[in-house]
């Protein structure tokens, strides 16, 4: 009998590596932008070395991805609780980070969505400046540039206060105008450049304004040597980036949520940035900046 029972087992063990072999690979949605590509190669290259199969479906919109997880077309993906707050859930009051992920954990958990360990960042909006400008002028924060601004306006009106804009923010109801009224920031018209998102940091790099919005975990913000202003009134909403994953993909896939909450830990405003930097000022790949990353972390 003691034969017949191990063959058993032996059996089972087989049977259950046929199955997880023949299980349809779990499919990874990201954005289209330098930080979203990152996490998908990190994802992809962690996931596989843990024995997952994975398919990465990159560069797909917002709320087509948040769709097709609904749908149950897409398994995972890396979401900004500041987008599923004001994009998908309509939400504009003012919370703090904590407040933030918790909101959107339970009203994403009726849906059949799990967030799972927000990682230690925030790509939200932030004012830049010159680090060099900022150090000697002594600006910090928001409500310091607005001092500045305000100091030149009452004792050289003529040199105009330059902020540089993307257009999209120029105009939105919870952008430019409810900015200043936070602040209480006067700006004439003038005042304004609205251009391309991505000509802002080089429009800061070069002079062509005295600050501009930016992201604040983009790599050319490390690249171009920018101070990132603090929002000391708590302005723009947090935009951590956390591992949302279907409830059942979860049941079906154990120890799937231990391993992307390992990644999600590993990053920090400080680590994402200087690898976002590292494709977009360095020209690397985003698979070979992911793969260095795991390797430091002992990850690979």
């Amino acid at each position: 009998m003691k034969w017949f029972t191990r063959l058993a087992g032996c059996m089972a063990a087989i049977a259950l590596l046929s199955a997880q072999a023949q299980a349809a690979p779990l499919v990874l949605a990201t954005k289209s932008f330098t930080e979203q590509h990152i996490l998908s190669a990190m994802t992809v290259q962690y996931l596989q070395k843990k024995g997952f199969q994975v398919t990465p479906q990159t560069n797909i919109a917002t709320v087509i991805s948040r769709n097709a997880m609904i749908n149950k077309q897409v398994d995972m993906t890396w979401e900004y609780t500041g987008t599923s707050l004001i994009i998908f859930n309509h939400i504009n009051k003012r919370m703090s980070p904590e407040q933030s992920y918790a909101t959107v954990k339970q009203l994403d958990a009726k849906l059949g969505l799990v967030w799972l360990k927000p990682a230690d960042m925030n790509n939200t909006y932030a004012f830049a400046m010159q680090r060099k400008r900022a150090e000697a002028e002594h600006i910090n924060t928001m409500s310091e540039m607005v001092a500045k601004i305000e100091h030149i306006r009452k004792t050289d009106p003529d040199n105009n206060w330059m902020l540089g804009l993307d257009l999209e923010f120029a105009g939105r109801s919870d952008g430019m105008k409810p900015l200043q009224q936070a602040y209480q920031m006067e700006l004439d018209r003038p005042q304004i450049r609205q251009m391309d998102p991505g000509l802002v940091y080089n429009a800061i790099r070069d002079g062509f304004v005295d600050a501009g919005l930016v992201y604040a975990t983009d790599g050319r913000v490390k690249g171009f040597d920018l101070k990132v202003l603090k929002d000391d009134k708590g302005f723009f909403p947090s935009y951590a980036v956390t591992p949302v994953v279907r409830k059942d993909t979860l049941a079906a896939n154990p120890g799937l949520e231990e391993a992307l909450n390992t990644l999600s830990g590993l990053l920090d405003n400080e680590a994402i940035t200087t690898l976002n930097a590292k494709v977009d000022i360095e020209h690397q790949t985003p698979q070979q900046v992911a793969r260095d990353f795991l390797h430091e972390k002992g990850l690979l």
